[in-house]
């Protein structure tokens, strides 16, 4: 029987240069995997808990060293010898040995180093991709991107209020051409700010961060780099935000810097109802803060039928904050992120649970990211429809994409681009 033979971990700098875990899995027939985990900036409360070793001596308090300690004196121990084919099972003798509701005793970012170099590992022994090891269905699509090519927030200081402007080439044939289109638009975007003297630094997901005097000033360039480059706002191409509203909360009430205005949950969801009706503006993450439940409702009910409202931060790949906001129907999409809830089966729950519910699944990296591409595989995987990965800008964003296109290519003619049916549950046809 092939058994795992060893794990070893060691410290890496994810792409903010902070410290994070890379795991190298190896199994007895010398089949290796690896796996290196990221790191969030803008993070929900009820995130698993992200093991820092608080030295301030080194790496400023960042360091990972104790995560790494963990992996070699409590988890290898317990599951080396083991078959590295029952994911499920490992996954839970990881949750088991740490014992919290947040994974703060061995730490999510420790325990997911070793599910998902686990599963690199079996992978890697049955000599397949990793997307087809963890097919769930034959079929498998490739996702809608969804670039975030204009940065703000807590991605990019000095430029909207906004974390991130997207850009979803949902209309076009293949991934293939949403990619191309992306890129186009993209350098289109840059053109025009540059035309208007306005810089082109880039933030932590590689998307432009100008100074703007206005959130709004931002849809109105981001349509016109769209035309730019050929294609057509709300056929081929459609907008998206994450607002990360948390961050923009005060006593209550949602604070805009740029144009120095408090809103009220009522005020703001009017607001997003007067953009998707100027903007072909089909996906908001995080329009509200974590705690505005019944904001979340409102919102919903009132522009949940054609607009994709997308929870992060208030559901944190959590399977029961999910079932609560699926009780509540308070959204009708959720972002996924391996790291937030800490094993690779957890996340595949999460997904199951939203996908049932019939809501719009999306698989996302980090703001701190390394070229780890898993999450390229597991969005095929899992046909979840769509993908957030950056900009088309830096290797450790691009390294996903570039995956994707390689996972294409071996499909070959059986490969489905999910397009706009990825968003048929706010199209009333799905």
């Amino acid at each position: 029987m092939i058994s795992i033979s060893s794990i070893q971990s060691r410290e890496i700098l994810d792409s903010r240069g902070k410290p994070t875990i890379e795991t190298l899995v190896r199994l007895s027939d010398d089949s290796i995997g690896k796996a290196a985990v990221p790191s969030g900036a803008s993070t929900g409360s009820k995130e698993a808990v992200e093991l820092r070793d608080g030295d301030q001596a080194r790496f400023m308090g960042m360091g990972v060293l104790k995560a790494i300690d963990n992996i070699d004196t409590k988890i290898a121990p317990i599951l080396k010898g083991l078959s590295p084919f029952d994911q499920i099972d490992l996954d839970k003798k990881l949750v088991d040995l740490d014992g919290t509701d947040n994974k703060s005793n061995i730490g999510a970012n420790a325990m997911l180093s070793v599910s998902l170099g686990i599963c690199h590992a079996a992978a890697a022994s049955m000599k397949i991709p990793l997307y087809k090891y963890l097919s769930i269905k034959d079929e498998v699509t490739l996702p809608v991107p969804m670039f975030n090519i204009l940065n703000g927030g807590a991605h990019a200081l000095n430029s909207t209020d906004v974390q991130e402007f997207l850009i979803m080439p949902s209309g076009l044939p293949t991934f293939r051409e949403a990619m191309r289109a992306g890129v186009e638009i993209y350098q289109a975007l840059k053109s025009l700010l540059l035309a208007r003297g306005l810089n082109t630094n880039v933030g932590d997901e590689g998307g432009f961060a100008p100074t703007l005097d206005s959130n709004r000033t931002a849809l109105e360039i981001i349509v016109d780099s769209i035309e730019k480059a050929g294609y057509t706002p709300g056929t081929d191409c459609y907008l998206g935000l994450d607002v990360a509203a948390t961050g923009l909360l005060q006593r209550g009430k949602y604070y805009f810097p740029r144009e120095d205005r408090l809103l009220t949950s009522d005020e703001l969801i009017n607001r997003y109802k007067n953009w998707s009706l100027e903007f072909p503006l089909l996906s908001i993450e995080d329009g509200l803060s974590e705690d505005d439940w019944d904001g979340w409702c409102k919102m919903s009910r009132e522009i949940g039928s054609t607009v994709q409202l997308v929870g992060d931060d208030i559901y944190t790949t959590n399977p029961n904050l999910i079932n609560k906001g699926i009780s509540l129907s308070a959204s009708n999409a959720v972002l996924l992120k391996p790291n937030q809830i800490g094993t690779l089966t957890e996340t595949i729950e999460a997904f199951k649970i939203a996908r049932g519910a019939g809501w719009g699944t999306i698989l996302s990296h980090r703001s701190g990211e390394t070229e780890d591409t898993t999450i390229a595989d597991l969005s095929v995987a899992l046909n979840v429809g769509q993908i957030k990965a950056g900009a088309p800008c830096r290797s450790e964003r691009v390294a996903k994409y570039n995956r994707l296109l390689m996972i294409e290519k071996e499909i070959g003619n059986k490969a489905i681009y999910s397009g706009i049916e990825a968003y048929n549950h706010v199209r009333g046809e799905g």
